[in-house]
């Protein structure tokens, strides 16, 4: 009887020890969760900025170059209009819009890391203003991320007092070179839906005067 035990156990053990390896290799790979290299790089506005969007000086993006700790930071936009990143160097980024900056980081960075992915997102818009003078309730400076008009920039700075000469405002724009060019506003014109190209849409710099 002892003996039967023994070659019985003998056999189960035995019938282990071979099974046991072949299901191990039949068993299908795990796949680990975040594993995969991204697919493609990302320029990410945040909720309520379009995404053309064109950077200016004092705008703050943040930058981050996949499975690259050391090129992870935030950069902002200077005077100039330039940026500076590791390995880089200095980039346009005034006028541009995330996307078309990611472009040119990836461009710049492929000498260094093959098939570099990167993120760029904004973190702080502080370069696009537009000032509002004169006769209005709240005269002042004025931040914006989406585009802008005098019917906008007026409402913003809480409409005219009832002394303002409406049809007189204008918008102070200053060029490239320096010199000032004069656009003149009728607002009981556009208010009335006539000579609509008067509602220009502002850029960054523009100064509303309502004398």
């Amino acid at each position: 009887m002892i003996g039967w035990r023994s070659a019985l156990g003998a056999f189960f053990c035995l019938l282990v020890v071979v099974v046991a390896p072949s299901a191990v290799a039949e068993a299908p790979p795990t796949k680990t969760a975040g594993a995969a290299t991204p697919s493609a790089a990302v320029a990410k506005p945040p909720a309520g900025i379009s995404p053309q969007y064109r950077l200016q000086p004092g705008d703050v993006i943040t930058i981050n170059v996949w499975k690259e700790k050391d090129l992870e930071s935030d950069a902002l936009v200077r005077p100039d209009g330039g940026l500076s990143f590791p390995l880089v160097g200095d980039v346009m980024a005034a006028g541009h819009t995330i996307e078309e900056v990611r472009v040119t980081l990836v461009q710049r960075l492929r000498p260094y890391i093959p098939d570099p992915v990167v993120t760029v997102a904004i973190k702080s818009i502080g370069g696009n203003h537009v000032y509002v003078i004169g006769k209005v309730q709240r005269p002042g400076e004025f931040t914006f991320s989406q585009p802008l008009d005098v019917m906008q920039a007026l409402t913003l700075a809480g409409g005219t007092t009832p002394f303002a000469s409406l049809n007189d405002i204008v918008i102070l724009r200053r060029q490239n070179g320096g010199a000032e060019h004069v656009l003149h506003f009728h607002y009981g014109d556009v208010a009335r839906g006539k000579s609509l190209e008067q509602n220009v849409i502002l850029e960054s710099g523009d100064t509303v005067v309502v004398p």
